[in-house]
């Protein structure tokens, strides 16, 4: 073999080796990221059927007489400020994410608000509609917890992917940012109370 094919050969190598590198970086990113916006698609849908539960049940109170104005407008204005908040899961903030989780937060409080304002009002807590209401929305939340743990649970792949030495070095080559966690909403170390004993007489 000549001399001269030695380097060569090696810096073919080389090149190969580095673009299989950066092809299986670039590729397994843009997979893990799309895992990352399927699972926020989730998130999403789970707080916009809340969003739609909401607007049924406030539709539903709304026709009760003399019910407490000021508690139906609140949720009224909590469920528009959080159906207000839009985020790219691809180049999602922890201040983007923060502020999303503070407003759903504020409808989750105004929510419970009017949830125990009802138990005065014996004809809402007897109507069919209105407890078929609650109970799709205590699975609903059901349905959100298990979305925001498995929006978690595809960042941490993308995270561990992009953080890491020498993956960081082609990262913000790539524009492959680290991504935010779903912390726990404000309060929600006590579990929202939305479920009555409507079987209690006045």
């Amino acid at each position: 073999m000549k001399k001269w094919l030695i380097p060569v050969i090696i810096i073919a190598l080389l090149a190969f080796g580095g673009y299989s590198w950066v092809k299986g970086f670039y590729n397994t990113g843009i997979q893990l990221n799309e895992n990352v916006s399927e699972s926020w698609g989730n998130v999403q849908t789970a707080y916009q059927r809340r969003g739609d539960l909401i607007g049924n049940l406030v539709k539903t109170v709304q026709g009760a007489a003399d019910f407490e104005k000021e508690t139906l407008t609140s949720v009224i204005e909590a469920r528009a400020k959080a159906t207000s908040v839009n985020i790219d899961p691809s180049n999602i903030t922890p201040e983007q994410l923060a502020q999303f989780n503070q407003v759903q937060g504020g409808l989750s409080g105004a929510l419970k608000s009017l949830l125990v304002t009802v138990e005065r009002y014996p004809d809402l807590k007897a109507n069919q509609n209105f407890l078929k209401l609650q109970d799709e929305l205590a699975s609903t939340e059901n349905q959100i917890l298990t979305a925001r743990t498995r929006f978690n649970e595809a960042i941490k792949p993308f995270n561990n992917h992009v953080k890491t030495f020498p993956n960081n070095i082609l990262a913000g080559f790539f524009d492959f940012d680290g991504k935010p966690y779903f912390d726990a909403e404000a309060g929600s170390e006590k579990a929202p109370d939305v479920e009555f004993d409507f079987e209690k007489k006045e």
